[in-house]
């Protein structure tokens, strides 16, 4: 008889206790590590979906404004030596920053103005590819353009217009075609065409040049507020405006699911390390005679505690494992009801797998530290009294 085997054969002398208290303390830890592989997926699935719906960041070059008025009547404003950036330069510049990784679509634009049967109609040039990437909810029911000299028309700029897949339309001396009519997005993107960005410069005369870029940056803790700073700092000159409400809209929402699990798992744990105490405590009383005759055969105080946080740490790890695998398949579980299915997949990590063990035998150890201190008061003339 040892340190060792006096717990191993009181869990297996109490097998059911011991069963049930392991169980208890797996349902916590299943919860704790569900819940932080669902909110890690949900984020992140969040993160790409939010991501779609547009930029947060555009960049546009510095335009003089003088405000009119006569006669005490406000005329409006009107912005005059109206400049250009030039496309690969702003490119480059924007792609040189320390936070490059955390840009996930640049796209620059060109803006132009043409007439479709004496009707002015906005032209927008764009590289489709990245377009895509920033509004992924864009559909349309034809073809996205392809060729260089393919148009996209907003349902409401098509059907003012009468254009459809296939027809025609003169810009800048050049014929573009109606590739597909894009899907009411409730936008200003209903009202306008979009044509090849590189085709569009050719048209217009107006090869390298953009008038504005947006620029999507959203990422898990992702510092906005860093990211429009290196930009202004590799960009003089030019006016960047960030949609820090969007931006933060975002960010509240993941970082809310995030802490959420974070507090219903510790809430979990913690109710399971006070049930572990509770069962130590009471198996303590149960046991005076037993660590009474322990005391008695010469086992030092230190020895008596040692073999109560052994008993302790025993069950924390095999709850540990037992929740750790029953946690990853209950959060692939979760996603799927969630209807999450392309993040539902196997999380194990054995680096995961050795924290929580780690983690959730020093949660044990501890619980266990009140019960195993009394055990270790009781004197040997306490088990003589009791017989």
């Amino acid at each position: 008889m040892n340190l060792l085997t006096i717990p191993l054969r009181n869990a297996r002398r109490k097998l059911l206790r011991t069963l049930l208290l392991v169980s208890v303390f797996s349902v916590g830890v299943t919860a704790v590590v569900a819940l932080h592989y669902v909110a890690e997926a949900v984020g992140e699935s969040f993160e790409r979906k939010l991501a779609r719906y547009g930029a947060n960041i555009v960049v546009f070059p510095e335009a003089d404004t003088l405000a009119l008025s006569y006669g005490g009547v406000q005329l409006g404003s009107l912005s005059y030596d109206v400049r250009h950036l030039e496309q690969a330069d702003t490119e480059r510049r924007i792609r040189s920053i320390h936070m490059h990784d955390r840009l996930s679509a640049v796209s620059p634009k060109l803006v132009a103005l043409a007439r479709v049967d004496e009707q002015a109609v906005g032209v927008i040039g764009v590289r489709m590819q990245d377009e895509l990437a920033l509004k992924a909810h864009w559909q349309t029911e034809h073809a996205f353009p392809k060729a260089g000299h393919e148009l996209l028309a907003g349902s409401r700029a098509a059907s003012s217009m009468g254009l459809a897949p296939g027809s025609t339309v003169k810009i800048g001396g050049n014929e573009f075609r109606v590739s597909g009519v894009l899907a009411e997005t409730g936008s200003e993107d209903d009202e306008v065409l979009f044509a090849d960005l590189a085709a569009l410069q050719a048209a217009m005369g107006r090869q390298g040049q953009v008038n504005l870029v947006e620029i999507a940056a959203l990422c898990a803790g992702c510092p906005i507020d860093e990211i429009v700073a290196e930009l202004r700092q590799a960009l003089p000159g030019v006016d960047i405006k960030a949609l820090s409400q969007v931006v933060g809209q975002r960010m509240y929402s993941i970082g809310f699911v995030s802490t959420l699990a974070w507090v219903v798992g510790l809430i979990i744990l913690l109710t399971a390390c006070a049930m572990i105490a509770l069962s130590l405590y009471a198996s303590v009383g149960e046991r005076r005679k037993e660590i009474g005759l322990m005391r008695a055969l010469g086992f030092s105080r230190a020895g008596v505690f040692t073999a109560f946080s052994f008993e302790a740490l025993l069950l924390g790890a095999l709850a540990a494992v037992a929740g750790y695998l029953a946690g990853c398949q209950a959060s692939v579980e979760v996603l799927r009801a969630l209807d999450v299915a392309d993040a539902a997949t196997w999380p194990f990590s054995f680096a995961h797998l050795a924290l929580t063990l780690a983690m959730v035998s020093l949660l044990t150890v501890l619980s266990s530290a009140l019960p195993a201190w009394k055990a270790a008061r009781i004197e040997p003339s306490e088990a003589f009294s009791l017989v």
